[in-house]
């Protein structure tokens, strides 16, 4: 597994702010290099803007021209790397920081929303054991913000320590784990 990260400055968050990119962005990490042509026929959209997408990407670091791939004619990019961190707050930043933050963070929920909701319109083609091998599920506990904070850090160890299937393995797929932790929206945290 490719764990290698970037965290991205406020002025590369700027660029992650449009859900188009957060796709492609999320393609070329999953399934690996590709073209714009290829990119913009996956996506549906024209060849023109999917190319200014990845201009963008490449200009702020998330992906690289691969010259090792096609041919003279033909540019194929991947990714610079395997994921994105983000604090959830920047300390001291600047308002307009803080508002990229919270763009990128709101486009990350459109294309989340997204795949869980392509995720359910494609669960009845799922053999069982992939339909028994997935969950949208959710835990109430009580937390105060260090214990919250400990059970993210908890998580994430685990899942990034978890070991990936051996290439061989036929059945392994791409799996996501999506983590989503918060106060209760319209609960009882402390908003002042």
């Amino acid at each position: 597994m490719d764990t290698s990260s970037i965290t991205p400055t406020p002025r590369q968050l700027r660029a992650l702010t449009h859900p188009v990119r957060l796709r492609i962005l999320g393609l070329l990490r999953t399934e690996g290099p590709t073209t714009a042509t290829a990119l913009a026929s996956r996506l549906g959209l024209n060849t023109g803007a999917t190319s200014y997408h990845l201009r963008q990407l490449a200009t702020h670091g998330f992906i690289v021209d691969d010259a090792s791939l096609g041919t003279g004619r033909e540019r194929w990019w991947r990714a610079a790397h395997a994921a994105t961190r983000n604090e959830w707050e920047l300390p001291d930043a600047d308002p307009a920081d803080q508002e990229a933050l919270d763009a990128y963070l709101q486009s990350v929920v459109v294309v989340y929303t997204r795949m869980l909701q392509q995720m359910i319109e494609e669960r009845a083609t799922l053999p069982h054991e992939w339909r028994s091998a997935s969950t949208v599920s959710d835990w109430r506990v009580r937390l105060n913000p260090e214990r919250a904070r400990q059970l993210i850090e908890t998580v994430a160890k685990v899942i990034e320590a978890f070991p990936d299937a051996d290439e061989s393995d036929a059945e392994a797929v791409h799996y996501t784990v999506m983590f989503h932790g918060f106060p209760r929206p319209g609960g009882d945290a402390d908003t002042s």
